[in-house]
């Protein structure tokens, strides 16, 4: 497959363009490993000529495959821990006193391959076990990801063992999994039914996603230029409540904003809460 420079720079713009994530100048390498396959199996030689069919045939489906080759990431259960246990200490308990008798809404931005907002599930249930009757009207949980293929697999909410044994303890697996015949386990209904996968584009409007009263969106903001991840960071905005809270992934920061998100101190961690 040919990457040169020209080739490469035609699509860096297609997918900023597309979906808004930013390819690094050094990114050869990231781009060969994941279209490869799909460029061979299309007879596609290069860049050029892969951004050339998508524009010469919008229907083909082409597209989407290769924003879904660029977009798809394995992801850990429980992803640095102390979102989770935050989650339970202080952010649960702190929105069921502000949203007495409501339901509350938890987005999951760029969910992946499910195990975020299968483990938000999970957190609550944990949360539940041990402050019986405080979450009356129990939580939804919408999970969105660009990638189709990806959300397919996670609502089946079937995973095998090298998906299982990253950050997942034995204690969470017993509790929370079906076995499903060798080195394959499924996520238990309870946990399962509290979450709602949906395709979006986090480029596109978020009006149709509702009010939230916690957002997490980790490690995703890292793939976008700073006025897109800016512009992102004001939509999530418009989609919490007051009071609500925004998760940001562990090595990522939010600068600015400063009349929209109060930064929070959980030592460890940092999160925001909408103004």
């Amino acid at each position: 497959m040919s990457t040169g420079n020209l080739d490469f720079e035609q699509f860096r713009v297609f997918l900023e363009k597309a979906c808004g994530i930013l390819l690094g100048e050094n990114k050869q390498y990231l781009v060969s490993s994941r279209l490869n396959k799909l460029m061979e199996q299309q007879g596609i030689k290069s860049l050029s000529e892969l951004v050339q069919r998508i524009q010469s045939q919008p229907r083909s489906g082409l597209r989407e495959m290769v924003v879904d080759a660029m977009t798809t990431n394995e992801t850990l259960w429980f992803r640095d821990t102390y979102p989770f246990e935050v989650l339970k200490n202080k952010v649960l308990p702190e929105q069921i006193k502000a949203n007495p008798g409501q339901r509350l809404r938890i987005w999951s931005a760029a969910c992946s391959s499910g195990q975020e907002p299968y483990s938000i599930s999970m957190a609550i249930d944990e949360f539940e076990r041990s402050n019986i009757g405080q979450l009356k009207m129990g939580a939804q949980i919408v999970a969105t990801d660009l990638s189709g293929s990806m959300l397919a697999n996670c609502k089946t909410g079937e995973y095998d063992s090298l998906a299982i044994a990253r950050g997942l303890s034995p204690e969470r697996l017993q509790r929370y999994f079906d076995p499903k015949g060798p080195g394959r386990w499924a996520v238990k209904m309870p946990i399962r039914s509290r979450v709602e996968f949906r395709s979006f584009n986090l480029l596109d409007s978020y009006a149709a996603l509702g009010k939230f009263d916690i957002v997490f969106c980790r490690n995703v903001l890292i793939y976008f230029s700073a006025q897109v991840k800016k512009d992102i960071l004001l939509r999530i905005h418009s989609t919490l409540k007051p009071g609500g809270y925004l998760f940001l992934g562990a090595s990522e920061a939010l600068n600015g904003l400063p009349d929209h998100y109060q930064m929070v101190q959980c030592s460890p961690g940092i999160i925001y809460q909408a103004k």
